[in-house]
Formats: C-alpha cells, sequence, structure tokens
C-alpha cells in the first residue's frame, strides 16, 4: 500500500510539473499498478469501453473498467514487461478482428494472429468483435435444416440454419463429438464452420484440428482457439472474435455455423477478470452481468430476412454441468437464451448409447420448420415409438412375463430403434440413408431381427441399397421427401434385402 500511495504522489508531482504543457491527459496515462495480467493507468481520460490501448513493447490492453480518476484495462498477452510508471496511450480504435474467405481453413486467435504456422493471412478487412444483434424486422424464420448427419439429432431434436441450439451434459460424455460430427457432415456443402476453442487443452486442440483435416473438413472451417495456457482476456475474447468472423459470412448472403466449445469456461475466465476488476460478486461469485455476457452473444445468431441477403449465422454453444446439475447458475441461463438443448447423459452414455441424447430432456423450440420433408415422414412415428417405449420400459423392469403380445412388440420395437440410433463417432450419415433406416425400423421391418444384429443389418442395408437400388437414395435426396413412387420402391427394396440375409 505504501509504494502504491508514492506511485500515486509521483504521478500528481509529474502532473504539476507538465501543467500546462502540450501533452493531455485525454489520451495518454501511466500505469500505477499491474497484477494478475491487469493494468490500473492514471489518465486516459477520453478511453473508451473496449478500446484497445497501447502499452511499450506493442503490446495491446482492453479498456474495462472506466472509472472516475483511473481506467482499468486486461492485457492481451504476455504481461510481465509491463510496469508501474510506463506510459499507455489510446489508440482510437475498439478491438477488432480480421474477417473475410481468407481464414478458412486457418487457426487463429481470439485477435486474428495465426497459430498455424502457415504464414500472414492476407485480408484487408476488419469487424469490431462485439456489435448489437440484428432486430426483429431484419430476420426471418428458421426454415431451412442444418443436416448434422447424427440420426438422433436429425430426427428428434432438428437444428435450423439461424437457430441457437445448446449442447450440454456431463464432463466426457460426447458434447464435442456431436459439434465435430456436424462440422465433418458439411464436407462439400454451403455451410461454412467456426470452431471456437475456449480453454480447452493445446493438446486436444491440436487433436480437434488433426480430425478435421482427417476427414477434410477444414476446407470448410475456421478454428479460433484460446487455449488454457492463454489469458483470460483472450478466452473471454474469444466467441465475441468467432461471432465476428461468421457475421462476415453471414451478411455476404452465406450460411455459417459457429460452434462455442465451451460456455462454461467462458464464464469462469469473465469470473476472473471480474474479480481482479474488483467488480462486485454475486451468485456463485459470477458478475452480475454474467447473463448479458452470453445473451449477447447468442442474440447475434440469426437468419437475415431476403432484403438482406437472407444469410445465416447458426449457433451451438456447448456448456459443460457436474453431475447432471441443470439447475446450476450458468446453465439456466443459457437454456433460458437458446432455442431449445441437446441433452446428453452420462447414465446412457456409460450404457453403450451413443451419442447418449436423453430423448425426453432434449427438446427443439423450431421443430419440424428445421426439417427436411423426407426427415418429417419418419421422424414423427419415430418420436411417438421412443415415448411409448421409455414409458413401457419403466414399467416392464419388474418383469416381462404377464406383458401382452401388444406391449411386448411395442418394447422389442423400442430396443430396435434405439439400436439403430446409436452412431459411431466421425462417421455422420447422408440424409437419404437415415431416411432409410429409420423408414425401415418405425414400419417394422426390424421387428424379427435380433438385437445383436441390428448393427450388422443396418451396415448391409446401406451397402445393398447403393450397389442394388441407388435410384431410391437418390430420389429422396433430390426430392427432399419419400414421393408416391419411390416409397413401394424402398418397401420392396427393404423386403428383398431381408430375404438375401446379407447380414
Amino acid at each position: 500500500m505504501k509504494s502504491q500511495g508514492r506511485d500515486i504522489i509521483a504521478v500528481i508531482k509529474d502532473q504539476i510539473e507538465n501543467f500546462g504543457t502540450s501533452v493531455t491527459m485525454v489520451d495518454v496515462g501511466t500505469v500505477v499498478e499491474v497484477s494478475d495480467g491487469v493494468a490500473r493507468i492514471h489518465g486516459l481520460r477520453g478511453a473508451k469501453y473496449n478500446e484497445l490501448l497501447a502499452f511499450p513493447n506493442d503490446i495491446m490492453g482492453l479498456a474495462l473498467n472506466l472509472e472516475e480518476d483511473t481506467v482499468a484495462a486486461v492485457i492481451l498477452g504476455e504481461y510481465s514487461h509491463i510496469k508501474e510508471g510506463d506510459e499507455v496511450r489510446c489508440t482510437g480504435r475498439v478491438v477488432e478482428v480480421p474477417v473475410g474467405k481468407e481464414l478458412i481453413g486457418r487457426v487463429v486467435d481470439p485477435i486474428g494472429r495465426p497459430l498455424d504456422g502457415m504464414g500472414p493471412i492476407k485480408t484487408t478487412k476488419f469487424r469490431p468483435v462485439e456489435r448489437i444483434a440484428p432486430n426483429v424486422v431484419d430476420r426471418q424464420p428458421v426454415k431451412t435444416p442444418v443436416h448434422t448427419g447424427i440420426k438422433a439429432v436429425d430426427s428428434l431434436v432438428p437444428i435450423g440454419r439461424g437457430q441457437r441450439e445448446l449442447i450440454i451434459g456431463d464432463r466426457s460424455i460426447g458434447k464435442s463429438a456431436i459439434a465435430m460430427d456436424t462440422i465433418i457432415a458439411q464436407k462439400g456443402g454451403d455451410l461454412i464452420c467456426i470452431y471456437v476453442a475456449i480453454g480447452q487443452k493445446t493438446a486436444k486442440v491440436a487433436q480437434v484440428i488433426e480430425t478435421l483435416n482427417k476427414y477434410g473438413a477444414m476446407e470448410h472451417t475456421i478454428v479460433v482457439a484460446a487455449n488454457a495456457a492463454d489469458p483470460a482476456s483472450l478466452q473471454y475474447l474469444a466467441p465475441y472474435s468467432g461471432c465476428a468472423i461468421g457475421e462476415e459470412f453471414m451478411e455476404q448472403g452465406k450460411d455459417a455455423l459457429i460452434i462455442y466449445d465451451d460456455l462454461t469456461k467462458h464464464a469462469w475466465a469473465y469470473r476472473q477478470i471480474s474479480l481482479i476488476l474488483r467488480r462486485p460478486p454475486g451468485r456463485e461469485a459470477y458478475p452480475g452481468d454474467v447473463f448479458y455476457l452470453h445473451s449477447r452473444l447468442l442474440e447475434r445468431a440469426a437468419k437475415l430476412s431476403d432484403e438482406y441477403g437472407g444469410g445465416s449465422l447458426t449457433a451451438l454453444p456447448i456448456i459443460e454441468v457436474q453431475a447432471g446439475d441443470m439447475a446450476a447458475y450458468i446453465p439456466t441461463n443459457v437454456i433460458s437464451i437458446t432455442d431449445g438443448q441437446i441433452n446428453l447423459e452420462t447414465d446412457l452414455f456409460n450404457a453403450g448409447i451413443r451419442p447418449a441424447v436423453n430423448i425426453g430432456l432434449s427438446v427443439s423450440r423450431v421443430g419440424g420448420n428445421a426439417q427436411s420433408k423426407a426427415m418429417r415422414q419418419v421422424a414423427g412415428k419415430l418420436r411417438i415409438d421412443m415415448a411409448q417405449y421409455q414409458e413401457l420400459a419403466a414399467f416392464a423392469q419388474f418383469g416381462t412375463a404377464d406383458l401382452d403380445k401388444a406391449t411386448r412388440t411395442q418394447l422389442d420395437r423400442g430396443q430396435r430403434i434405439t439400436e439403430i440410433l446409436k452412431q459411431p463417432q466421425y462417421s455422420p450419415l447422408p440424409l437419404e440413408n437415415e431416411v432409410m433406416i429409420l423408414y425401415a425400423v418405425t414400419n417394422g421391418y426390424l421387428d424379427e431381427i435380433p438385437i445383436e444384429k441390428v448393427s450388422a443389418f443396418e451396415q448391409a442395408f446401406y451397402r445393398f441399397m447403393e450397389t442394388n437400388h441407388p435410384e431410391v437414395g437418390k430420389s429422396i435426396k433430390t426430392e427432399n421427401v419419400i414421393t408416391a413412387e419411390a416409397e413401394p420402391n424402398l418397401k420392396k427394396a427393404i423386403a428383398e434385402f431381408k430375404q438375401s440375409a446379407a447380414y
């Protein structure tokens, strides 16, 4: 405290000596304290919120607390070289990030510096990382599907372009896997993907990038990484930077998908910054504006109206909960902001049901509007069958000896649907394959197939349809519906395959 007092006295003496000179306190200040990545600066009366500040040695800071006599700024990078007495200047620029198609296939940090060793990014266009979300008049209803290639998601919890669908669950039960499969499923499509890694281990981010390269998905993907070893200031900025990159594509009339992995760590980084900035803590030590932290981010996802180009930005935020506690502060906040959630359950994951989607707790508030017509034809019956199966399974666990034939049939079908909805990681399916297998299982064609052979039946069925009846899949893909002409052909093909016993 004594040294801090001496520093302030020194600043006041310096001001008296230089009173009346051309240098003013409007755009120049002096560091009076620096700790834990936060600098307190005396002066800078002209500083704006979120303005970039220039420290010595080309170090940049971000003005967050504008107080009467001082400005508190978080340092974007290494802060050990900053010391008391250093001169700080306003730049007149709010924090911004490079944008454009030049970023596709690249890995960058939250302020646009390349991390992949592939040289500088040759773009001249920049956007502020923070901006006001499009208003209601600028938007149109969400009605175009995002094809994830995951049967359980596309059929039961559909995602539309411009939607915000939360992926929530405990640690290490496949939340990122759903996001990764969705990115891989866009190969050859028109959806540009942005993966924002917040507070992840560097090794995990490297593994994600390697996987995306392996499946050819980096050709349509941008990775924004603020790793666990990076300062909290960069972790705080990361999702906003990724969102700004996605908005550029949206405003050009293109479709973009952004994954925030994960917003729990983002809230932790913001809490850390806020406590160091001496903002008053509230529930669970989070500052009072932590809801605004995520709401202003997720509201920027939208489907723009045709007069504004018709582009879209779809957001898939990920939230990690502890022991399935959905009622914690951050999960309830983000659930209330988003348009539905894909809930993953540890018990299902441990039972070998993967993806471990809890169909009862998962919901899409856009619903069938975000589904293709072909998927809607088979998904309606599927959801009813699964709901009935779950009710009966809870009842039948006490014993199946006294069950009537109809109930037993319903249970058997539900078990086969559950087997069909299982799917290995990194193997998203094309729409036509999803529709054909779901049509088969919901219409009873798998009822007599032994449970242990359902998976083999499914794989052999895809090969059979592709080899012997490619016209059926082609019809579903082009017409986006099971037409009156295609349905008899599909039924005939399924019967033919079952007789061949190729599984």
